[in-house]
């Protein structure tokens, strides 16, 4: 049982794990810049998209706040994002509309050389400067009613209204993808609306309702100061990517991150958030019956499309499963070891294992830096009972830099 003291402390270490996390500002401006650059090129006046409006928007972890950097810093960030058009042409199928924006990029010389090989769903721009990210863009369709119902959606500010900012995408391995020509027959996505769902449950935190045109920005605040859901969600996917090393089975981050979500409970800090994330997360994936395999099936439902299963590649690649269960058992032993090692040292070292030696080093070494100006202020004291830093009291200790090392 920690002591409020050491729950302070411990939930200062993690805050700052999160913190440094984040992309850097020069990696985030350069990717605004990029995927803005892109939307203004479909978008000019000569392209066959222009009389639907194309909007390049972000989805995933970069609208989430989620993001972080690559364990490997010679690693791409991956940046998703969605084209928008309102309305198409009558006689468009997905094809048509997937082949007419790879035209469009290919007419500028650069996106051409930047352009890899057609995705199931997406167009991927490779960048190989030095910020080293790709793009990856899906073609989609809203209708003309889209913004009036999304528009009623934000003023109710109910979780079920965010199903109404669904989108239809194009999916080269859908029955109809070269035939019909309906956007009603497309696959539905909802990546605006599970975005707004997300930071409704993070501001649980601020006891405040997050609205649809909150969540929802061409340009998502690079915040620094996140919320504990946020942070967790950081946390979790960086401990993923050290116990795997690049394994291609890992557990996906949309995973991590709808299950993180629901087990949250408005915890306002980082430390209890992660307890108990780690401990009941589980308890948010169902069992379903399948009726194309006769068998019961992990189901991780989409909050706003709860037809949606994202374990519904687990059945036919049950590697998937099995790690990601692998993960959740490590991640509850690793952040329970953390929080039961006595020093600075030891705790340094417990989460270098789990989080990254070169990160954590960092971490520990703004910490010091911290310390240090607080020492300096006459402001510190040893915690006895754990050796971890306090602001409380005046006792007078020594620095160390990199806690111990």
């Amino acid at each position: 049982m920690l002591t409020p003291e050491q729950k302070k402390q411990f939930n200062e270490i993690f805050d700052h794990l999160s913190k440094s996390l984040n992309i850097s500002k020069e990696r985030y401006d350069q990717a605004v810049a990029s995927y803005q650059f892109v939307g203004d090129w479909l978008a000019r006046p000569e392209s066959a998209l222009a009389p639907y409006k194309p909007e390049i928007l972000p989805q995933g972890s970069f609208i989430f706040g989620t993001m972080i950097e690559p364990v490997d810093e010679c690693d791409d960030l991956d940046i998703d994002l969605v084209c928008r058009l309102t309305g198409k042409n009558d006689s468009w199928t997905q094809y048509h509309l997937k082949k007419i924006v790879g035209d469009r990029l290919k007419d500028h010389g650069t996106f051409k050389r930047m352009l890899d090989k057609e995705g199931r769903r997406c167009w991927t721009l490779l960048h190989r400067d030095q910020a080293r990210f790709h793009m990856d863009i899906l073609p989609a369709i809203i209708n003309e009613e889209y913004f009036v119902i999304l528009e009623k959606a934000m003023s109710a500010n109910r979780q079920q209204d965010f199903e109404t900012a669904a989108i239809r995408i194009t999916d080269k391995l859908t029955h109809n993808y070269s035939s019909s020509t309906n956007p009603d027959e497309w696959l539905k996505s909802n990546p605006f609306g599970l975005a707004a769902w997300f930071k409704l449950r993070a501001s649980l935190a601020l006891q405040k309702a997050m609205s649809l045109n909150e969540a929802i920005q061409p340009v998502p605040d690079n915040e620094t100061n996140k919320l504990p859901l946020q942070c967790v969600v950081q946390i979790l996917k960086r401990h993923r990517d050290i116990l795997f090393k690049g394994d291609e089975q890992k557990p996906i981050s949309i995973i991590i991150t709808v299950l993180s979500a629901r087990a949250y409970k408005g915890e306002t800090d980082v430390l209890d958030a992660l307890i108990s994330i780690v401990n009941t997360m589980e308890n948010f994936i169902e069992e379903r019956y399948d009726r194309a395999s006769g068998k019961n099936v992990k189901w991780i439902s989409n909050p706003v499309n709860p037809e949606e299963n994202f374990a519904d590649k687990w059945p036919a690649e049950p590697a998937k499963q099995e790690k990601f269960f692998k993960w959740l058992e490590c991640v509850k032993k690793d952040v329970n070891q953390v929080i039961t090692q006595k020093g600075l040292h030891n705790i340094q070292t417990a989460m270098a294992k789990s989080f990254g030696e070169r990160t954590v080093n960092n971490v520990f070494s703004k910490i010091g830096e911290n310390a240090k100006a607080q020492r300096d202020g006459g402001v510190m004291k040893m915690a006895a009972s754990t050796g971890v830093l306090g602001s409380s009291g005046r006792a007078h200790v020594g620095y160390h830099n990199n806690f111990g090392k």
